[in-house]
């Protein structure tokens, strides 16, 4: 007896077509436990001790000691040689740039980064936020060397750098927490009044803070490096949400560092091209 062509699939066909894509989709258990792991570590957005990994990874301390070895090994993560705990590692950081390269933002601003770099003889941060602080994903460099150790991965200081108090100045407080949290291992100074353990802010600093919110960027002079200047200028999207920052970085005297100078006007017609570009249709 013939089967209808349209009739519906027999119960023992459909069984077997479950089966075989329940066999399709099988994956590897450790692989998955491992990635648990590195799940905690970039929810928690600051370096957790061995302990803390298993019991929030909901694994044995011994079984988790395994799993971070291999880890530490392909570069996923790394361990502080001194205080014992663990943080995300150089391939971690690799896959993260690689994930960012497909951001509209980062995107929009790579090919104009390299124009400010070259139109005004000086180099060129892309800074977003990382768990540690803001960090360079991009950078451009000068024609001429700077005095400066600064490259793909480092961390600006939140209140040392013009490129941290901008970050200082716009950044949701919750990000921005952890990442005073992490930098100076103290409670953040832009707090609520429900966070009573959390002290009132500096005056200078937070007088420091409105100033750029009212103008818009920041500059730094021979900061943190004598005979170095910066000029930084945030990067928004449709909702006024910090998503990264550009920062011209120089030698002092010969970058621009006037608050009505060409370098403020071109970095800040720059991130509103790349804002517009990245964010309009959102």
């Amino acid at each position: 007896m013939k089967t209808p062509r349209n009739a519906p699939p027999s119960a023992a066909g459909t069984d077997d077509e479950a089966a075989g894509a329940s066999r399709a989709q099988r994956g590897i258990q450790s692989v998955e436990v491992g990635a648990r792991l590195l799940r905690v570590l970039a929810d928690a957005r600051v370096p957790l001790a061995p302990t803390d990994l298993a019991a929030a990874g909901d694994i044995a301390s011994s079984q988790a000691h395994a799993y971070l070895v291999s880890l530490t090994r392909l570069g996923l993560i790394k361990r502080d040689a001194l205080s014992g705990r663990y943080e995300a590692g150089p391939l971690a950081l690799r896959l993260g740039l690689l994930h960012l390269a497909q951001q509209p933002a980062l995107r929009e601003a790579v090919p104009h980064a390299a124009a400010l770099a070259q139109a005004h003889n000086c180099s060129v941060a892309l800074c977003i936020a990382g768990p540690q602080g803001p960090t360079i994903v991009r950078y451009e460099h000068a024609s001429l060397p700077l005095h400066v150790n600064l490259h793909v991965g480092t961390v600006m200081s939140l209140p040392a750098t013009s490129t941290g108090r901008v970050f200082g100045a716009f950044l949701d407080d919750a990000t921005l927490r952890a990442m005073w949290a992490n930098q100076t291992a103290q409670p953040v100074w832009r707090g609520t009044a429900a966070a009573e353990d959390i002290p009132a802010p500096d005056a200078a600093f937070s007088a420091t803070l409105d100033t750029i919110r009212a103008r818009g960027f920041e500059i730094g002079i021979d900061a943190p490096s004598p005979g170095v200047s910066s000029v930084c200028v945030p990067v928004f999207d449709a909702q006024r949400t910090l998503r990264l920052t550009l920062t011209a970085i120089g030698a002092s005297g010969a970058l621009d560092v006037r608050v009505d100078g060409k370098l403020v006007h071109a970095l800040r017609d720059a991130a509103q091209a790349i804002a517009q570009a990245a964010f309009q249709s959102t």
